[in-house]
């Protein structure tokens, strides 16, 4: 399909006033012909290979800036579940492979590096285990590393011994990275029903099912969507609001799958997929909070969010999917709270509540995203906020997350400043009640019944 010169036009403006860029061009490498019984020699072959296929992909993506004009943010790295590789050295400390996969994204030069991951939605491997206990001390001694763990599928249920121990390590994690604001939980997720093409952190790994190398582009344009809204009529109605987001989101899709497959012929490697998710950054104009404005609420968390949300994340998809055979990863609306302004004001105002994100966890792409709360929650609670929004994933046979970030010495209404993408938290109340019981039992919650389907 041919690009018009008015598409040409068109997009230039987007760069210019409306912050639309890549915000990742996401090389995906299996490392699983790096397994060996000795660790260090594991590690070694980890690092190798991650430097011979990713040497060039900062001076791709830089060059492709340059040569079409489209601002490309973030360059990272996607690895196999690193418990699936460390399996065959039978340790019990992960924490050297985290530091060799540190070491080669500093080598390369990237910003983050995804896949230092354990899939323990049925149980626990040894390796499972290793990598989970590694978890406090590879995100405190690595800068560029990003964990993430599968507690729950449709197919699978939760596990809640897994999730309690998770959360006891987002506890332990918050300890060990105390000195910059408990930031190494904002490198650490949980999901349910993951996907295997993720290119956005701090979710990013390559499942199985992935060839030797791929590149995976993530999108993201909500100053654009911002603006289209803004010149629509406040007298058009929701199919219309519906019909300028789906528009918007084939031209930033399009966009998109241009530059990932300019990066893969480039690079000798395959082309995979276009995340179309509209990702926030603290940045003014490049909030998702401030489209749910313009839709017509009056905060994000006032009555009507939750289908406003509803609302942007299907025409999102629609939208993409129209405009690409390649569209995957999450596709839809990220709420990072501290990344985006809007919602962070809302938060400040008193408008947007946990009780309430959790609520359009069920309707946008990912979950409770880079949430602060105290760090003095207990594992029990901090469980049940987890578990929840697994539940949602799982009942909804959608993928959900949670990034939840306790900052040691911070307590409801508190600010933690993380600066960067990363922007500010105001740390939230989970509420005084808990779930001891719930957290003590321990199991699996079952698959629900429309699991079956076969």
């Amino acid at each position: 399909m041919p690009f018009t010169d008015k598409e040409i036009l068109e997009t230039v403006r987007m760069f210019e006033l409306e912050t639309l860029d890549i915000r990742t061009v996401t090389l995906g490498i299996s490392l699983f012909d790096c397994a060996d019984p000795d660790l260090e020699t594991c590690a070694e072959k980890v690092y190798t290979k991650i430097v011979h296929h990713a040497s060039t992909l900062v001076a791709t993506a830089e060059s492709i800036s340059r040569d079409y004009g489209i601002p490309i943010v973030n360059k990272r790295i996607a690895v196999t579940p690193i418990a699936l590789v460390a399996a065959a050295s039978a340790s019990d400390d992960l924490v050297p492979l985290a530091r060799a996969l540190d070491a080669a994204a500093k080598e390369v030069g990237v910003d983050f590096i995804g896949g230092f991951t354990a899939y323990v939605h049925k149980g626990f491997t040894n390796a499972d285990r290793a990598l989970f206990e590694s978890i406090p001390a590879a995100m405190a001694e690595t800068e560029h590393v990003c964990a993430s763990v599968s507690l729950a599928t449709t197919r699978a249920g939760i596990n809640m011994d897994a999730t309690a121990r998770f959360a006891e390590l987002v506890l332990a994690t918050a300890e060990a990275t105390r000195d910059k604001g408990a930031l190494g939980c904002a490198k650490l997720v949980c999901f349910c029903n993951p996907v295997e093409d993720n290119p956005f952190v701090a979710g990013a790994h390559i499942g199985p099912g992935e060839g030797e190398t791929v590149l995976n582009v993530g999108v993201s344009g909500p100053g654009v969507v911002r603006s289209a809204l803004d010149r629509l009529s406040s007298d058009a109605d929701l199919l219309a609001v519906s019909e300028t987001v789906k528009r918007t989101a084939f031209k930033i899709t399009r966009m998109g799958e241009l530059v990932g497959r300019e990066a893969a012929r480039r690079m000798g490697t395959a082309f995979g997929i276009v995340d179309v998710s509209l990702a926030p950054t603290p940045a003014e104009g490049d909030s998702i909070g401030d489209i749910l404005k313009l839709i017509g609420v009056d905060q994000p968390g006032a009555p009507g969010t939750t289908a406003a949300l509803a609302l942007l994340t299907d025409a999102v998809k629609k939208g993409g999917a129209m405009a690409s055979s390649s569209v995957g990863g999450l596709s839809g609306a990220f709420i990072p709270v501290s990344e985006d302004a809007t919602m962070i004001e809302a938060v400040r105002m008193g408008a947007l509540s946990l009780a309430k994100l959790e609520a359009m966890t069920t309707v946008c792409s990912v979950g409770l995203d880079m949430v602060a709360i105290p760090g003095d929650t207990s594992a029990a609670t901090l469980t049940g906020i987890i578990a929840d929004e697994m539940a949602i994933g799982m009942v909804n046979t959608k993928t959900t997350a949670a990034r939840i970030i306790p900052v040691p010495g911070k307590g409801p209404g508190e600010t933690v400043e993380w600066g960067g993408l990363l922007g500010t938290a105001i740390v939230q109340d989970p509420g005084r009640f808990s779930c001891d019981v719930l957290y003590r039992r321990g199991g699996r919650i079952p698959a629900p019944i429309h699991s079956y389907r076969n």
